[in-house]
């Protein structure tokens, strides 16, 4: 064997190494990223994937992209006494929603967008950007905001069905107006809302 064939030889080879250790780099990196972004978004990581047909690659680039957006945001502490004049508020509403459910939901929405700019996210204006920043720092408990928006469009929507919204929406409520700056987000359904009284002729 000659010696320019054996130089030749080994290049094709090192190639080759080089090629499979690339692969094998982006396909791994491919695997991490999803554990990462699994483990981040929770059940927001599913949605999103849902929202994107299964595609996989677009999901991770939507998340990706509101994490390098809104990852920056640390969001400002509320005082006690604001604390516990939002924890009125949300009182109020559910007791509201006895006699009233649709105005209920929407009180409950308009409260909930405003805490949120009080502590730092987009204004309420912005709805889309702040459910987007909110996904980020509560991605466990975003969807419950969602839950409330569509139960309040909703004009099918049961009873049942806007209570079930109120409960989930509070879980965020109770996130936004905890005492301190969030480190890290907590599981939806550790917190439950107190009784909630059911409308007048609900049946219930």
């Amino acid at each position: 064997m000659s010696t320019l064939t054996a130089v030749l030889i080994l290049a094709v080879l090192l190639a080759a190494l080089v090629a499979a250790g690339v692969l094998l780099r982006a396909r791994t990196g491919a695997d991490g990223g999803r554990r990462s972004l699994e483990r981040r978004f929770g059940p927001e990581y599913d949605r999103t994937l849902r929202q994107h047909g299964g595609d996989r690659e677009s999901a991770h680039r939507d998340l990706r992209e509101r994490v390098e957006r809104y990852d920056r945001i640390r969001p400002l502490p509320l005082e006690a006494a604001v604390r516990e004049h939002y924890a009125a508020q949300w009182a109020t509403l559910q007791e509201r929603f006895v006699d009233a459910p649709g105005q209920a939901l929407a009180d409950a929405d308009d409260l909930l967008t405003r805490i949120a700019a009080s502590r730092g996210f987009p204004e309420p204006d912005r709805r889309e950007e702040q459910l987007d920043a909110l996904s980020v720092h509560h991605p466990r408990q975003v969807e419950g905001l969602r839950a409330l928006r569509h139960a309040a469009r909703t004009q099918a929507a049961s009873t049942e069905e806007m209570r079930a919204a109120l409960l989930r929406a509070r879980d965020l409520f109770e996130e936004l107006t905890a005492a301190g700056s969030p480190v890290a987000p907590r599981p939806a359904g550790r917190h439950r809302a107190p009784h909630l009284l059911k409308p007048k002729g609900s049946g219930a």
